[in-house]
């Protein structure tokens, strides 16, 4: 296996607890797309951007590398599931209206993906990729769950997910830039979603095969504390950090 496989082992945590994207982004997406036949959703991982995208185009074709995260996908009449990297996909020449990347950008070889995206793209074609924050859900939960992240799983991060600490503000983008509005995502998530949350992480994934042990213990009895009722939600909140071209 010749791509950084982050992500299979951990593919059904990943379906069940990773956030979806609100409609506002796809209706944004969709109103600067000229035509809406084909949409090409590219590191789809389990397919929470391509259902999206599915209510706006005709075809969605939906690719990952990795076979246990597409076995993991959503099913849906207008999607096309494929195991393909991003860098080598069988689509057309001139053929997508619009390319997505969901949270998967910092993972690709640049240059071989850009100049696929710029084979396949259609003249007025767009691009959009993206990757989010950590959740927010309250100062004292939030400075937790940023413990969890900088110093316990902390070295096990791999230097392509500094490119999402940055918000995507340093990764190369060479297309035309549109300025886009923000958009953000907001969830009422159990204590048991968050701590399947962190579970997904590649890092804790690393911190367990290095260890042998989960590293979500060692914060599990403070996020109960704070979490104070078990058996109740609470609202998390995502931001996300659009990129948009042609």
């Amino acid at each position: 296996m010749d791509f950084k496989d982050n992500f299979s082992k951990q593919s059904t945590a990943y379906q069940k607890y990773r956030p979806s994207y609100p409609k506002e982004l796809f209706d944004y997406l969709s109103s600067i797309t000229k035509n809406h036949d084909l949409a090409w959703d590219c590191g789809t991982g389990n397919g929470q951007s391509a259902i999206g995208l599915a209510n706006y185009f005709e075809k969605v074709y939906a690719t990952d590398p990795s076979e246990q995260q597409i076995s993991n996908a959503q099913s849906h009449p207008k999607i096309t599931y494929k195991v393909e990297k991003a860098e080598n996909c069988s689509l057309a020449n001139n053929s997508v209206d619009l390319i997505t990347v969901a949270q998967a950008l910092h993972w690709f070889n640049f240059e071989k993906f850009y100049s696929e995206v710029k084979r396949v793209l259609k003249p007025e074609g767009i691009i959009a990729v993206w990757t989010y924050s950590l959740p927010r859900i309250s100062s004292e939960i939030d400075k937790l769950i940023l413990h969890f992240h900088d110093n316990i799983v902390g070295e096990f991060w791999q230097k392509e997910n500094q490119l999402v600490a940055e918000e995507y503000k340093t990764i190369p983008f060479p297309f035309n830039e549109i300025e886009t509005p923000s958009f953000k995502f907001q969830k009422e998530i159990t204590l048991e979603d968050l701590k399947g949350l962190l579970i997904s992480w590649s890092a804790t994934q690393r911190y367990k095969d290095k260890n042998g042990t989960d590293p979500i213990i060692q914060i599990e009895k403070e996020l109960e504390n704070l979490w104070k009722k078990l058996d109740e939600t609470q609202l998390a909140t995502w931001d996300i950090f659009l990129k948009v071209g042609k």
